[in-house]
């Protein structure tokens, strides 16, 4: 009896130790997991320095700063707000329909001196299409890909003020989706979206541009 008394003061001393050094080491743990874990990302593409949401970057793989080939974002149109972390989907809560698209994607790539987007819009392209060409809406004009060509069942979208050039395919079983191209320095920006998002493409455009500024900054 008279041992007992000793090691159950041991005890409990030990296990106050114990639980004074998680407690004065918790406020580090929770810096290392923040640490780990940013907001944002810095991330060269081809060169070229972006900042990027971590909770925007759709592939696992690509969510750490530094170099890359290529990194894929989404975003929620049109806050432009990177998408919360996706909910728990089972065989009971997956909804039957298809549900609208609300994102507008961004795949940023190191372009390694291929066709700018420039060049593809007012040299390339032209090759492909149809002689006519058909107002559309608000100075949005659209002409047809010639069937046979490499971008037969497409169409392309063009405006001024502010520019567009969009290629889009055409509604069919699944919806049609367009594509837009800028390139800054090393590193091409290609955005797709809904192809019905152009009944409002004013609206597209400065998403799009205030995408480029919010990732990659002004005059850099």
């Amino acid at each position: 009896r008279n041992h007992v008394i000793p090691l159950l003061l041991g005890g409990a001393l030990a296990a106050g130790a114990v639980a004074l050094v998680a407690y004065l080491l918790w406020p580090s743990w929770g810096a290392a997991q923040l640490s780990e874990n940013p907001a944002q990302l810095p991330v060269s593409v081809g060169g070229t320095l972006f900042n990027v949401p971590t909770r925007a970057v759709r592939m696992k793989i690509q969510r750490h700063s530094g170099p890359q080939e290529r990194i894929d974002l989404g975003f929620i149109y049109p806050s432009l707000e990177p998408p919360q972390a996706p909910e728990h989907v089972s065989a009971d809560t997956v909804e039957p329909t298809l549900e609208p698209i609300d994102r507008i994607f961004l795949s940023i790539a190191a372009h390694h001196d291929a066709s700018a987007p420039d060049t593809l819009v007012h040299t390339i392209y032209p090759r492909y299409l149809e002689q006519t060409s058909t107002p559309a809406q608000d100075g949005l004009t659209i002409r047809a890909f010639r069937d046979g060509t490499p971008y037969g069942g497409e169409d392309l979208f063009l405006a001024e003020n502010p520019d567009l050039a969009a290629r889009c395919t055409r509604e069919a079983a699944t919806p049609g989706m367009c594509l837009s191209m800028r390139r800054i320095d090393g590193a091409d920006l290609t955005f797709r979206f809904p192809r019905s998002w152009l009944a409002h493409w004013r609206d597209v455009a400065d998403a799009m541009a205030r995408l480029t500024l919010k990732l990659h900054g002004p005059g850099k």
